[in-house]
C-alpha cells in the first residue's frame, strides 16, 4: 500500500487528502499538523463565515485578482475552477451562496460548516490526522520521502507540503534545494493619524480611488475609515499589489485619496452647481454628494478652511478650489500597517519557477507537491486565496499515480 502524507492541517491539506482518498481507495493518507488545532485559518476567515471562493467563472478574469501567481494559475484554473469548488462543497453537504459583492459563503453563514465537512470526510475515509506533529526534517530516500517529527519518522511515496505562510517550514524546504522568496505581508490596512478621520470610524464611501504617491500603485473601490486609519477593498487591493514595494518603504509613505473617484473638473462643476442651487444653505450641513457620509463631509469641509457657518453664496474661488482638492486629492501620511481582521496573507514562499503547475509538483523531486500559500501566490482577498488552495490541492490529488 502506498502512502500519501500531507504536511499541514489547513484548507489545502484537508482538501488534497480528502480528494486523494476518494480517488485512490487503496492509498494510505496521513495529515501531519504541527499544532493541537486544525483548520484555524478557515475558522476565522470571512469574519467567521469563511469566504470559500469568489463568483468569477472565467479563468482569464479570475487570475487578474492574483498579484503573484497570475500567469501560473491560468492553466490550473481550466482544470478546477470556482464552479467546481461550489459543486464539490454542495456534493459534500455544504451548500453555498453568492452574495451581492460576488463573495461565496456557506448558506449556514458559519465557517464551522466547512470544518465539520472536512473532519467528517476525513473520518469517513479513514484519513489519519496526527496533531502536534511538527515536521523537523524531510529527506529524499531513493523513491520515497522520509519525514521526521519529534514523535517518529514517517515514510511517504507521495508528499504534499501545504503549510501556508508559516515561516518555520521554509528552512526545511530550502534544505531540499528549493528557493524561497522571503515572505512579506500582503493583505493589510493603512495606519493613519489624521484629524480628518478622527471620530469617523465605521464610515465608508462606496467608490473611491487611492494612489500611492511616487509609485504606479493605484486602486479603486470602497474605502472604510477604521480606528487605526483606512481599510476597505480599495486599500486591501493596494496592499496586495504593493506588498513588496510597501514593505521596502517600511510602511511609511503617502497616499492620495479621491473620495468620489471622479476627476477634478467634474467635481468642480458639481460644486459650482451646488453653490448656485443652495446659496443660503451652510456648506458644512449641505453636501451635494450622497456617497460621502455627513460626518466625513464636515471634516473635509473643515480641512478646506471653510468655517462651520459659511454659506454656499460666500464660497469664493480659493475656498472652492480647496474643497475640490480635498475631495479629489486628499493627501494622507501612512505610518505602519495593521493585519486585516484575523486573516494573515503573505507574498512570498516557494519560487514558482521551480513548480510544474500541471501537477503542482516540484521540478526538483518527483512526487513532492506544494499547494496553497506555501507557494509564492497570493490574492487581493481571502476568497481568491482559498480558490488557489482548492485548485492546487485538487490537482495534486489527481496527480497521484
Amino acid at each position: 500500500m502506498k502512502t500519501f502524507i500531507v504536511i499541514g492541517g489547513g484548507a489545502a491539506g484537508y482538501f488534497a487528502a480528502i480528494n486523494a482518498a476518494e480517488k485512490h481507495p487503496d492509498l494510505k493518507v496521513i495529515i501531519l499538523e504541527a499544532t493541537s488545532k486544525v483548520l484555524q485559518k478557515v475558522k476565522v476567515s470571512g469574519g467567521g463565515r469563511c469566504n470559500v471562493t469568489h463568483a468569477c467563472f472565467e479563468p482569464k478574469e479570475l487570475v487578474a485578482f492574483y498579484p503573484r501567481g497570475q500567469k501560473e494559475l491560468l492553466g490550473p484554473f481550466h482544470q478546477f475552477m470556482t464552479g467546481d469548488t461550489m459543486q464539490w462543497f454542495d456534493e459534500h453537504g455544504v451548500p453555498l451562496k453568492i452574495e451581492a459583492d460576488n463573495r461565496v459563503f456557506p448558506k449556514s453563514n458559519n465557517a464551522q460548516s466547512i470544518i465539520n465537512c472536512f473532519l467528517s470526510q476525513a473520518e469517513k475515509l479513514s484519513i489519519d490526522l496526527l496533531t502536534n506533529h511538527r515536521v523537523t526534517a524531510i529527506q529524499k530516500k531513493e523513491d520515497c520521502f522520509e519525514i521526521t517529527t519529534p514523535q517518529q519518522i514517517f515514510t511517504a511515496d507521495y508528499l504534499l507540503v501545504a503549510t501556508g505562510s508559516t515561516p518555520k517550514m521554509f528552512p526545511i524546504i530550502k534544505d531540499l534545494g528549493h528557493k524561497i522568496v522571503s515572505p512579506v505581508p500582503s493583505l493589510f490596512t493603512f495606519n493613519i493619524a489624521d484629524k480628518r478621520l478622527k471620530d469617523n470610524m465605521g464610515l465608508s464611501v462606496p467608490f473611491g480611488r487611492v494612489k500611492v504617491i511616487d509609485t504606479k500603485l493605484e486602486a479603486q473601490g470602497p474605502i472604510l475609515i477604521t480606528h487605526w486609519g483606512l481599510s476597505g477593498p480599495a486599500i486591501l487591493k493596494l496592499s496586495a499589489w504593493g506588498a513588496i514595494e510597501l514593505h521596502q518603504k517600511d510602511y511609511k509613505f503617502a497616499i492620495e485619496v479621491n473620495w468620489l473617484s471622479e476627476n477634478k473638473e467634474t467635481i468642480l462643476e458639481l460644486l459650482k452647481d451646488a453653490k448656485n442651487k443652495n446659496p443660503k444653505k451652510r456648506i458644512a450641513l449641505h453636501s451635494p454628494f450622497e456617497s460621502i457620509p455627513k460626518r466625513l463631509w464636515q471634516k473635509l469641509v473643515e480641512a478646506s478652511q471653510i468655517t462651520e457657518t459659511l454659506i454656499w453664496a460666500e464660497l469664493n474661488s480659493l475656498k472652492l478650489q480647496r474643497l475640490n482638492n480635498m475631495l479629489t486629492q486628499s493627501i494622507f501620511s501612512i505610518h505602519g500597517k495593521s493585519t486585516f481582521k484575523e486573516e494573515f496573507v503573505t507574498a512570498g514562499g516557494v519560487d514558482l519557477k521551480e513548480i510544474n503547475f500541471k501537477r503542482f509538483e516540484s521540478k526538483l523531486y518527483k512526487n513532492l507537491f506544494f499547494a496553497g500559500e506555501v507557494l509564492n501566490i497570493d490574492a487581493v482577498t481571502g476568497g481568491f486565496n482559498f480558490q488557489n488552495a482548492w485548485t492546487g490541492a485538487w490537482i495534486v490529488s489527481q496527480s497521484l499515480e
